[in-house]
């Protein structure tokens, strides 16, 4: 067993060897996030202090999301839900891997695998967005000349541009119509990604399990929902009656 005595010794160890990481750059917005810490516990966490204790020992959340890292895309938020609703996974561009059996460290792919055989969600969600930096980098390689591991990664984004060079032919949209093709395409190519995984594709099969691909536009709040029978994102709203 680890006393805490080594953990303390462990930890000033870190401190010796990185030293105070409140005196690099960044000092101010380091700052922010401590406040932003004890800001939580002392109004937020209180507000919701029955909630976390019913937390504490599990989770069920209905639904896996898997959303882009962007900064801006906030799951819960968009979707109103509280913690230990949604299973989130983040990537550059939402990604989804095609299922294969390795012994390599792949996280998306794992969280994935441990949200239907572990979580038992009912639901998974593709969202996309306005505005991808990952999207955008398909069409402009300079952008990631100084990263090798990203420009790898959106790999699995490649069919989305053949298909969209394809469908246009020798005719080209304007930036911005290409820019939300490349969004909206994606988010159905790694719809399809999904279904290579046996567990996603027999559980779809049975209609125990819904997938669904979301396109949300930023400086509108607006998010649309995929109709595989139109081919289409349609926005969701409110509608009257059942």
């Amino acid at each position: 067993m680890i006393t805490v005595f080594e953990v303390k010794n462990y930890l000033l160890n870190i401190s010796i060897k990185y030293g105070n990481c409140s005196k690099i750059s960044g000092e101010k917005t380091l700052k922010k996030l401590f406040d932003g810490i004890i800001n939580f516990k002392e109004n937020e966490f209180l507000k919701y202090k029955d909630h976390f204790t019913s937390l504490r020992r599990k989770q069920e959340p209905h639904t896996l999301f898997i959303g882009c890292s962007d900064s801006r895309i906030d799951p819960a938020l968009i979707t109103n839900t509280l913690p230990g609703e949604l299973f989130i996974v983040r990537n550059i561009a939402n990604l989804v891997p095609h299922y294969r059996e390795t012994a390599e460290y792949v996280a998306t792919t794992s969280a994935i695998e441990y949200a239907l055989k572990v979580l038992k969600v009912d639901n998974i969600v593709v969202c996309g967005h306005s505005n991808c930096g990952g999207c955008n980098a398909l069409w402009n390689e300079n952008i990631l000349k100084n990263s090798p591991h990203t420009k790898k990664w959106l790999e699995l984004a490649i069919p989305v541009k053949r298909n969209i060079e394809k469908y246009y032919n020798l005719r080209m949209p304007d930036v911005i119509e290409r820019e939300w093709m490349t969004e909206q395409f994606n988010v159905v190519e790694q719809m399809k990604h999904l279904l290579t995984y046996p567990e996603v594709e027999k559980k779809y099969k049975n209609k125990t399990l819904n997938i669904m691909g979301w396109y949300y536009i930023i400086e509108t709040g607006d998010i649309f929902n995929y109709n595989p029978d139109s081919r289409s994102f349609e926005l969701i709203q409110h509608r009257d009656g059942p």
